[in-house]
């Protein structure tokens, strides 16, 4: 909701500013730098939080399952981080896939927008949050993962799902 009025006011002062409107005469200088203001904070309030109960994930692998929601987060009391397993329940499903609508399944996190720091000193922080389904040994459903996958998981002892990757980031 806050990235929309964001939005909204930049796409407000691109169109006062396509029609040659000056927008400081327009909206009066001290009631503009007040609104940039408060959209600017109200962006660096907006936190990314762990992966807790009912958090939808993309799976990105082909296992047959589409989104999932996340039932319970195995390790941690706020919820699960990269390289994590939860515990899901499959929301959308391909029609003949190995995991059908309505199946409880386990998952290893391997994309999260919460940024997590490296030891090198750097973050990364993916767009979306996504899960690749195993089984409860934690070896994978599926036999293809598609999209990046950070290396963190070899720490993690998903090393499996780092050789079916296709990029790791």
């Amino acid at each position: 909701m806050i990235r929309r009025t964001s939005r909204l006011f930049t796409v407000g002062q691109s169109l006062l500013g396509n029609f040659g409107i000056n927008s400081s005469n327009f909206l009066g200088a001290s009631h503009e730098m007040a609104t940039t203001m408060t959209c600017n904070n109200f962006l660096s309030l907006q936190q990314r939080t762990f992966i807790q109960m009912r958090t939808n994930l993309k799976v990105v692998d082909n296992s047959g399952a589409k989104r999932v929601m996340c039932i319970q987060a195995l390790k941690g009391k706020k919820g699960a981080r990269l390289g994590d397993t939860i515990i899901a329940s499959v929301k959308e499903a391909q029609p003949r896939g190995k995991v059908k609508k309505g199946d409880v399944v386990y998952g290893v996190v391997v994309r999260a927008a919460m940024q997590r720091g490296r030891c090198d000193g750097s973050e990364i922080k993916f767009d979306d949050n996504a899960v690749v389904l195993v089984n409860k040994q934690g070896e994978p459903i599926g036999t293809r993962v598609f999209g990046p996958v950070p290396h963190e998981l070899r720490k993690k002892k998903h090393v499996k799902i780092l050789t079916l990757a296709e990029h790791i980031a």
